[in-house]
């Protein structure tokens, strides 16, 4: 298995659905180190995110 240091942090699309999620949850992320979040804030952001994935795969197989 390659070892990918930068995980996802190279894909836009995620990006793009992980800041729209931060926004929504009203978490101030940002680009870079993001450290200083709560794991509670994380946590909603990363809820967030499965939320909208999920909603798009919905509709997009409709």
């Amino acid at each position: 298995m390659a070892n990918n240091k930068n995980g996802n942090r190279n894909n836009p699309a995620l990006n793009s659905i992980k800041m729209q999620a931060a926004n929504e949850v009203g978490v101030p992320l940002k680009d870079g180190y993001n450290g200083d979040l709560t794991a509670r804030q994380v946590g909603s952001v990363g809820g967030q995110m499965v939320k909208k994935m999920i909603e798009s795969y919905e509709n997009s197989n409709k």
